[in-house]
């Protein structure tokens, strides 16, 4: 059985696949917390002993949430000798757009700030930007929990509302195990090099009150 996972979003998607068949799909969203509810979770959805493999998802998103889940997942996996695939947050949230066209999938970063990705590459950039980068692409199509949160800002910057679809709330761990490529057998350094899609610094890092470690750029583990 395998398991996906992923909480880059205040809602926690887990799917459990026996091959190429999705068994099960639990979402489980506020006030629940991904730190609490998470390793019952899997428990729930599976027995420990059946699992032969894990995809999680990368982020962009939620600093916390993504660290929960790779550190859970990675631990799994140590335990039990089993695979891990890492998939991009974004890169679920596009599956589930419309096909024939371009998309904007997004999240939220945090208050005047989305994750973009477009033509395979990921983003900071704020609602305004955003918007902007629509206007240059008249034929785009914008989803994703960005986009849910931000529809009337970006609707009021020019963006014409059938453009903005709402279909999309969370990266689905569905879309994340059939983009998955699995490795075959377990290896403990591919799983440990595992890293959440890092494209900006926590709001931690940037409090002056608490500088960076001497001789570690603050850049150094985002992703590029």
């Amino acid at each position: 059985m395998l398991v996906a996972v992923d909480s880059s979003t205040l809602t926690l998607s887990l799917a459990l696949f026996d091959g190429p068949t999705l068994v099960k799909h639990v979402t489980l969203g506020p006030p629940q917390r991904v730190s609490k509810v998470l390793p019952q979770a899997i428990i729930d959805l599976v027995p420990l002993e059946q699992i032969s493999a894990f995809v999680v998802g990368l982020g962009p998103g939620s600093f916390t949430g993504l660290r929960i889940s790779l550190a859970c997942v990675k631990g799994l996996a140590y335990a039990k000798k089993v695979p891990v695939a890492g998939v991009s947050s974004l890169s679920a949230v596009e599956a589930e757009g419309p096909a024939g066209v371009q998309l904007f999938a997004s999240a939220v970063v945090k208050k005047g700030e989305l994750y973009l990705r477009r033509d395979g590459e990921e983003s900071v950039v704020t609602v305004a930007g955003f918007a902007a980068a629509m206007r240059e692409r008249p034929l785009a199509v914008a989803l994703g929990p960005g986009v849910v949160e931000t529809r009337g800002q970006l609707i009021e910057l020019g963006v014409e509302p059938q453009r903005l679809l709402e279909t999309v709330k969370f990266p689905s761990a569905v879309e994340l195990a059939k983009l998955a490529k699995v490795p075959a057998a377990y290896d403990a350094k591919a799983v440990f090099a595992l890293e959440p899609h890092y494209i900006r610094s926590s709001g931690a890092e940037d409090n002056p009150k608490f500088p960076p470690l001497v001789g570690v750029p603050s850049t150094s583990r985002l992703k590029t």
